[in-house]
């Protein structure tokens, strides 16, 4: 069952993080960003296809000048949305975007302006907090984004203050690796699942750091639902396969996406969902949330408690707390 679509609407970002691949601006400098007609009858055709959720990602997603668009569009046809972004333009496209993205997360990599810039390598804390500021006055309830490292992990006390202080959810986002980055290690692993049990507006999906625990993706028996539950779509307009971070192949849109979908290039994909030999040990977060979606293994069942959770702060605490201000 399709569930989700990793929406690659740029690959250019203004940060230079030192865990993302992204900052590699020379890598990414002639690519193009994501045109408002390709996404508007990709999105359609997904809509069709049962997609429910749609991610607005990149590279630093505001870039696209057409964002704002996008999100209502993908709001009209009834999906749920995400933008993550590091503050520096949601200035320039706060009004537009409220009430059409569900999920608004602003990334925070430490509680310390000197040590979130120089992860970053720009100035962008300020922007981070002025961008919280903004979209809580919109009536928006962005979550705050902590990709927690081996460096930073001890920082989770501290970044958990700043989301009480703005009546926000922490949203902890274990690094992973890919293209070199290292993942955590079990100390730091250790810590964070402690610190994050039994926090109400802490999300830590259990899941994840049991997958972790047990070494990650095993490909003889795949946890892993990249291509079935998943479709990633460049700003090329292609369909990545098996996935954006281990890209072996790509599809042009040039037809019906059910029609590509149902070709024996994507077909290969498919049957060798989590088996190939580079999904081995694989952790990368934005696969395997989709793929826990359902309880049909222990990692599915372990995320329960942690999914419920954060449907609880946004579909019914943080729309109580709209509701009363709207009525003040």
């Amino acid at each position: 069952m399709l569930l989700l679509c990793n929406y690659y609407v740029t690959y250019k970002c203004n940060a230079f993080c030192e865990f993302c691949h992204f900052s590699n601006h020379e890598i990414f400098r002639h690519t193009k960003n994501a045109s408002l007609e390709d996404f508007k009858s990709n999105v359609s055709q997904l809509a069709d296809l049962g997609v429910k959720f749609i991610d607005l990602t990149g590279g630093e997603p505001l870039l696209n000048k057409d964002i704002a668009e996008m999100a209502k569009f993908a709001r009209g046809l009834n999906m749920q949305t995400s933008i993550t972004s590091n503050g520096l333009l949601y200035h320039k496209f706060a009004e537009k975007l409220a009430g059409n993205v569900n999920l608004l997360h602003f990334s925070l990599d430490s509680p310390d302006e000197e040590e979130h810039n120089k992860i970053r390598n720009v100035d962008c804390y300020k922007s981070v907090f002025k961008s919280l500021t903004i979209a809580k006055s919109l009536g928006e309830y962005p979550d705050i984004l902590f990709t927690v490292t081996n460096e930073t992990y001890k920082k989770l006390p501290r970044m958990h203050e700043i989301a009480l202080r703005y009546d926000l959810v922490l949203l902890v986002n274990p690094v992973f690796s890919y293209f070199g980055n290292p993942g955590l290690n079990e100390e730091a692993v250790d810590y964070i699942d402690e610190f994050c049990d039994g926090k109400i507006d802490v999300y830590l999906n259990k899941g994840f750091m049991k997958l972790r625990r047990d070494g990650g993706n095993d490909i003889n028996n795949p946890s892993c639902k990249a291509v079935s539950r998943v479709i990633v779509i460049s700003p090329e307009n292609e369909i990545i396969l098996p996935c954006y971070h281990f890209a072996n192949d790509k599809i042009p849109i040039d037809r019906p996406i059910k029609e590509i979908r149902q070709s024996e290039k994507f077909k290969f994909f498919l049957e060798n969902e989590g088996r190939f030999d580079f999904c081995q040990g694989c952790t990368v977060n934005c696969y395997f949330e989709p793929s826990f979606a359902f309880p049909t293994n222990l990692y599915a069942i372990s995320s329960l408690t942690s999914k419920f959770k954060y449907s609880y702060n946004k579909l019914i605490k943080q729309k109580i707390k709209r509701i009363k201000q709207i009525s003040k």
